[in-house]
């Protein structure tokens, strides 16, 4: 039987859609959460209609990655597309915020399914030389989605109805369903001795859930000192140490722990986090600073991420042309660099600081960001077998997802903590503690507003603002661990070989740029 050819324009646009659907759907809910808690109630759940769809994207971007590289992506791209889209026709259906959470979870499945599979094809059928420029492109459509995730939640329930946030996933989708069926045909993988790591794949399920859970419980539901958070963390850890020892002796391991005797893999891994936690401190501070500060609203507030966005976007694209031309290391160096500027200059943020500052340093915060989408995708597979590109691509996206979820977590409780110590030096002796809220944001309600003299308002500012830029201090901290993780991804660089006849998704030596394992 003739094998067919992939039809590469159409492939990448049903990608992008995709990948678009499934990065917008962790922001658009956001704006239109004041409509849905008042059709819904449930304002005390209303912090897990976010968890449940990151959670869930979490837990399942490293099974679905292996399992694309055992059964093939084409196969896994559709199931998590169609998984996506029944969570989000359910989703409009809600009735009760407790079915909107279960069916944001089974959003989140899906979106665990197209985020790494996506990346994985993009490497698959594009050769080394255009991969750096389209691995730019797919992280600036990443970047893009952040943006435009609010600003699409507002006007769908501004102007349409709320549920459109969740329905207009099914035309999108059907699109990208119709062309990924239609024109990408990939040569199937031939791993007839492999076989599914369940006892694997069931440890490292409860290791990730405790860890995620009690990030998102902890100093909200429970106090962090509480049994809850501390028997969670726990069992993280007691499953973590099992699931090392399970993949240490299974045949076909979720997360081939050999990857990261690679120094190039592991290094790559750290830059994923502390960028995911970089990224994360500016998309919520920010915003919070301009909403809090200088008083704007929700939707200008949401809008001073535009140009750290843009500076993504343009960055990932621009740094994508770089690779194969420097090495990986050269490129993330000018990179943290830009990072350390931008965070130094964010830490000495206050209420006398011009909003024309806060949207250079923003774009400068981009800048830095973008370019380690493409870098640290390509990096990340250097001289990994092939088998494991899936794997590899999943963990990509797994490791910048847990840095973002730490980052949020220490940095939220070292902000809170801040102002109240803050507070406490600018207000009278125990006014501080007495007026402040347990939630920053709640500074912000123009209720509380009301209740509070404008004297002391404007010190609770003056606190506020304090508050924000010691997090950037924190972020300092952040961008030099990741500035030695660069430091440790040495002097490699993609190598293109020289051209020839390629075969379609075909081996590691038919052209495909990925090497043979020298550390597995």
């Amino acid at each position: 039987m003739v094998q067919k050819k992939t039809n590469t324009a159409w492939t990448v646009a049903a990608l992008m859609l995709g990948l678009l659907l499934a990065s917008l759907d962790q922001t658009i809910v956001s704006t239109a959460m004041p409509t849905i808690i008042g059709m819904l109630g449930g304002l005390d759940k209303y912090v897990w209609v976010f968890s449940a769809y990151l959670i869930a994207n979490v837990v399942s971007m490293p099974i679905f990655g292996k399992l694309g590289d055992m059964y093939g992506r084409k196969l896994f791209f559709l199931l998590g597309l169609v998984v996506f889209m029944i969570g989000s026709a359910l989703c409009g259906t809600s009735t009760t915020m407790t079915q909107l959470i279960v069916y944001r979870a089974i959003q989140g499945i899906g979106g665990g399914a197209l985020m790494p599979i996506t990346f994985a094809i993009i490497f698959d059928i594009f050769p080394p030389e255009k991969r750096g420029k389209m691995q730019g492109l797919f992280g600036a459509v990443f970047g893009i989605s952040s943006v435009l995730g609010p600003l699409a939640g507002a006007y769908f329930t501004d102007y349409v109805d709320w549920t459109w946030i969740f329905y207009i996933n099914l035309p999108l989708g059907i699109v990208s369903l119709i062309l990924i069926s239609l024109f990408y045909h990939p040569v199937l993988p031939n791993n007839p001795n492999q076989r599914i790591d369940w006892l694997g794949t069931l440890v490292f399920t409860v290791s990730i859930l405790s860890l995620m859970f009690g990030l998102e419980l902890g100093g909200k539901e429970y106090a962090w000192d509480s049994l809850q958070i501390i028997g969670l963390f726990a069992i993280a850890v007691v499953f973590l140490l099992l699931f090392i020892r399970v993949e240490m002796r299974a045949a076909s391991p979720v997360v081939p722990l050999p990857l990261f005797g690679n120094r190039l893999f592991t290094a790559s891994m750290g830059v994923c986090f502390f960028y995911g936690a970089l990224m994360i401190s500016a998309a919520t501070y920010i915003p919070l600073f301009i909403q809090g500060v200088f008083q704007g609203s929700a939707t200008s507030a949401g809008l001073v991420l535009t140009p750290m966005m843009l500076g993504v976007v343009a960055s990932s694209t621009i740094g994508g042309r770089f690779i194969g031309k420097l090495s990986y290391r050269g490129i993330m160096l000018g990179s943290v660099l830009l990072l350390l500027i931008a965070t130094s200059l964010l830490s000495l943020v206050s209420i006398d600081t011009p909003r024309w500052q806060i949207t250079l340093y923003m774009i400068l915060m981009g800048l830095g960001i973008g370019t380690g989408f493409p870098v640290t995708s390509i990096s990340s597979l250097h001289n990994v077998d092939f088998r494991f590109r899936g794997t590899v691509t999943s963990l990509v996206g797994f490791f910048r997802s847990i840095g973002s979820a730490v980052g949020l977590t220490v940095l939220g409780a070292m902000q809170a903590s801040a102002l109240s110590r803050r507070l406490s030096e600018l207000l009278p002796a125990g006014a501080g503690a007495a007026t402040t809220p347990a939630d920053p944001r709640a500074l912000l309600s123009p209720e509380f507003q009301a209740n509070v003299p404008k004297p002391v308002l404007e010190k609770m500012m003056v606190g506020l603002a304090d508050s924000i830029a010691y997090v950037f201090q924190v972020t300092i901290v952040m961008a030099v661990l990741a500035l030695i993780f660069i430091l440790l991804m040495g002097r490699a660089k993609m190598e293109v070989p020289a051209k020839g006849p390629r075969k379609e998704g075909g081996s590691p030596e038919e052209g495909s740029g990925v090497h043979a394992p020298q550390h597995m």
